[in-house]
């Protein structure tokens, strides 16, 4: 750190806080620690009082930390994200749309492991709203190798569609099949229709048709095939996802699908749910806990389906680590870590 007339600090990096008073009316940093100093600043620096700052230059090879902040977050950048910034080294990284937020953790772990460079983002695969922070990043010194910095590119730049990025909910039809013979009978009033409407229209999908089914195998499987030949993108079929002897949703969506992923996931509550693939529909087999509890499984895979994801039984046995509801009085999801 130097001392040097205001008059030749243009372009130069400021080495502390200068504080201005105004009495009365303001105190604080009117320049910050970090700011380059510009022509239009000199008078008013000299109305300050400050004839003479410290300022710190920069080495051959070395950069600012707002440039540095401002090329870390383009490394960062995919699909649907904007940044906010540069400030005293920092980004800040926002959801463009609502969406599912994807990190490439790998990429993520190479960034922070450069020395002076902090990237820290949300979980990934999880679900974001408009203007929405996903990730910050922060320059830790003043000035900065600029050789760290071309290295955070090139791991930018390897990622297809870079570190973090979002991926729009698409407004999918989806099918309603309600099964139990009590239910269908009107033996007992139904609970599932009003809470999967709700939940349709929260995730911008329309209502493709809803048809009620007794516990009878043949009249599950004609219905939700009747939903694909429709044109439904996704089917939900809800009830009769026990092990008791009238529950038979999860063999007919067997016998109607193609490729079955997994019945029961590790996830608590929702863990009698079911994925399945006709095609390109997923078939979901929803169990009761859909109707009681706000957040279960279905609100932590629906999404990604949403975005056109196709998962795996992989996707989903990754679920068990985080998978566990607390249970919280008072229920604040997503911000927790349930199906991070």
């Amino acid at each position: 750190m130097s001392t040097m007339r205001v008059e030749e600090a243009v372009g130069m990096v400021l080495g502390h806080d200068l504080t201005k008073i105004v009495p009365g009316e303001f105190k604080g940093a009117a320049f910050k620690k970090g700011y380059v100093i510009k022509e239009e600043d000199i008078i008013e620096l000299k109305r300050m009082g400050k004839n003479h700052i410290n300022i710190v230059a920069l080495k051959d090879g070395t950069i600012h930390e707002d440039e540095a902040a401002l090329r870390t977050a383009s490394a960062l950048a995919g699909e649907g994200v904007t940044f906010k910034g540069p400030s005293e080294g920092k980004m800040e990284i926002k959801a463009m749309y609502r969406g599912i937020v994807k990190i490439n953790v790998e990429a993520l772990n190479q960034m922070n492991e450069i020395e002076e460079i902090a990237v820290a983002t949300i979980h990934s695969h999880s679900l974001v709203e408009e203007g929405q922070s996903l990730a910050a990043t922060r320059i830790i010194p003043l000035s900065i190798i600029e050789e760290k910095i071309l290295h955070i590119e090139e791991i930018g730049e390897a990622c297809d569609n870079g570190i973090i990025s979002v991926h729009q909910l698409k407004p999918m039809k989806i099918g309603l099949v309600i099964t139990g013979t009590e239910v269908y009978e009107g033996t007992i009033k139904d609970s599932f229709a009003p809470v999967m409407k709700e939940k349709i229209k929260h995730y911008g999908c329309s209502l493709l048709d809803l048809q009620y089914c007794p516990d009878d195998l043949s009249m599950i499987e004609d219905a939700i095939a009747q939903m694909i030949e429709k044109g439904a993108d996704i089917v939900l079929a809800c009830g009769g996802m026990s092990v008791d002897a009238d529950d038979v949703t999860p063999i007919a969506i067997k016998n109607v699908s193609e490729e079955v992923v997994s019945y029961g996931v590790p996830m608590i509550p929702g863990n009698m749910l079911m994925l399945a693939y006709k095609e390109r529909v997923a078939i979901l087999g929803i169990p009761g806990a859909a109707i009681f509890l706000k957040n279960t499984s279905l609100d932590i895979l629906l999404p990604r389906i949403l975005c056109g994801e196709r998962l795996t039984r992989k996707d989903l046995t990754a679920y068990g680590h985080g998978g566990l509801c607390l249970g919280c009085k008072t229920c604040i999801y997503p911000m927790c870590p349930y199906g991070k």
